[in-house]
């Protein structure tokens, strides 16, 4: 039995249906992250199963009990935010010891769970430290214990590393997961950011509109998007109308290769950036290289064809990144072409 349901849960606000009709299941100890741009739902989806939000239809199930009705303290979750919440007239330790004592834990067990939470998130010895004394980083750690603090059953991250600088982000969230793999914690996490997201999960929901439009695990989503919407939002450019044929597909850049057993007729193609190579002029797609960008060890390559054709971006190394203005060919390898469902 799963340990989260939702069943057909719908969250209207007036007129407008922030969450619509989505079925859901998350079994124990699963990291599922609910990906998608603003406005697609996501956070209603969170604050519905938390009971801060009442759904207008549908269920929501916690180890198969119904919670409608069921008040926000007494559903076992625990909740964090992205702009943490913390207590600012409580220290560390008066935080993270909050759940602990609305659950009516002795002081010696709010000690001893409050010190072996803080060595958890890596702050040992810090629960007499002022709130405001803490980086943004440690901030999340504190959130991130006193919501561990009561043993919550399902664990639920709202944006929780929004806020924290890109360097910092990468390096907790890679925390984040191997601290939830040694507790077998059972997570929802809600974010924008897809990196975030694939970094985090065992399973991405990918939302539209209040809708689920595709899910998977990170590598299913990252190579077989279910969509043009979901392609594009994974940051994929290279997405055009095309007619498959067999092994080829026509497109406004020419005959394209596809992979076998591609679906055939008129669909929409995506092609990955690494699977644009750069040649010779003559010897494909003409091209004028129209802008660079540097993304670490690769170069994303912005290319203007001749014939009016949509741009076109390329992946390059550092030192194979053509400057701008230069004059190439573009070819295609079928490896990084998808045609979409």
């Amino acid at each position: 039995m799963a340990l989260l349901t939702l069943a057909d849960v719908t969250a209207r606000f007036g007129e407008r249906t922030a969450v619509d009709a989505v079925d859901l299941e998350i079994a124990e100890h699963e990291i599922v992250c609910v990906l998608g741009p603003s406005g697609s739902g996501k956070s209603t989806l969170l604050r519905v199963v938390a009971g801060l939000q009442p759904a207008d239809a549908g269920r929501v199930l916690l180890d198969g009990a119904d919670q409608s009705g069921v008040p926000v303290h007494r559903r076992g979750v625990g909740l964090m935010f992205q702009d943490h919440q913390l207590f600012p007239q409580r220290d560390v330790g008066g935080n993270v010891a909050f759940g602990l004592r609305m659950r009516g834990a002795s002081r010696d067990e709010q000690r001893r769970r409050v010190d072996e939470l803080l060595d958890l998130v890596g702050l040992p010895g810090a629960g007499g430290r002022a709130v405001a004394a803490l980086s943004g980083g440690e901030q999340q750690r504190v959130a991130l214990a006193r919501a561990l603090a009561p043993e919550p059953r399902l664990l639920m991250l709202d944006e929780p590393l929004g806020q924290l600088d890109r360097s910092l982000r990468e390096r907790l969230v890679v925390e984040l997961r191997l601290l939830f793999g040694r507790l077998g914690t059972t997570v929802l996490a809600v974010t924008h950011d897809q990196g975030e997201a694939f970094a985090l999960a065992d399973r991405v929901v990918v939302m539209r509109d209040g809708r689920i439009a595709q899910t998977g695990t990170p590598l299913e989503v990252w190579q077989r998007p279910a969509s043009a919407f979901v392609a594009r939002f994974l940051g994929f450019d290279n997405v055009v109308d095309a007619t498959v044929a067999g092994r080829a597909a026509a497109t406004p850049w020419g005959r394209i290769p596809v992979p076998e057993g591609s679906a055939q007729g008129d669909r929409t193609l995506l092609v990955r950036p690494a699977g644009v190579r750069l040649v010779a002029p003559a010897d494909g797609l003409r091209c004028t290289v129209e802008a660079r960008t540097f993304r670490g060890s690769r170069v994303a390559v912005l290319l203007r064809p001749d014939d009016e054709a949509p741009t076109l971006e390329a992946e390059c190394g550092l030192r194979e990144a053509p400057p701008e203005g230069t004059a190439v060919g573009a070819t295609f390898a079928a490896e990084d072409v998808v045609v979409l469902d």
